[in-house]
């Protein structure tokens, strides 16, 4: 055993043992230190990570919907396009003895066929219509054929065969038309 009066004689040899314990102590403290803030700072990285997730989620799903609502009938419209033809073509078909023998018949074609453009343009869905001699769109337009037309030139609509259909900013059926090639 360690004499007490050995205390006493080195006064500095006690103070470098107690100074050496004191940082031992704060060593240990700045290691849990360090540890602890380490761990924070994954967690908040974690968080943030997680935060970032549930936003681009919520974006996503805001986007999801919105084209639900605006695209989500696009089948239907597509459908419907055929009915739209038909009407169109028997109002174009009917001669001025057809309007007078069967006047009330072909108006209430006309009065559907007003109806189901109205119906259309609740619904977001707009007529593309070309005329003879503007220029071929392949966004908005589908070639039917090719041929060589006098005073024309090459990409000139000559002939609208059916008009075509936009949903909202997307297209349903392009116009399909006939078109210029160079005439030879």
């Amino acid at each position: 055993m360690a004499d007490p009066n050995d205390f006493l004689d080195d006064p500095e040899a006690a103070e470098a043992e107690a100074y050496a314990s004191e940082m031992e102590e704060i060593d240990e403290g700045e290691l849990a230190l360090e540890e602890v803030m380490a761990e924070r700072d994954e967690y908040r990285d974690r968080f943030m990570r997680a935060l970032a997730d549930a936003e681009n989620a919520r974006k996503r799903s805001d986007k999801d919907r919105r084209d639900s609502e605006n695209y989500g009938g696009s089948k239907l419209a597509r459908d419907m396009l055929s009915v739209h033809d038909n009407m169109k073509r028997a109002l174009e078909a009917a001669t001025e003895e057809q309007r007078t023998i069967s006047g009330p018949l072909l108006e209430g074609i006309e009065l559907t066929m007003r109806e189901l453009i109205s119906v259309f343009k609740k619904h977001g869905i707009t007529p593309i219509t070309p005329e003879v001699g503007d220029r071929f769109d392949p966004k908005l337009h589908q070639a039917m054929f090719e041929a060589p037309v006098p005073d024309t030139r090459a990409g000139d609509i000559i002939q609208v065969a059916a008009e075509g259909f936009m949903l909202h900013d997307r297209l349903l059926r392009p116009a399909q038309v006939g078109v210029s090639s160079t005439p030879s």
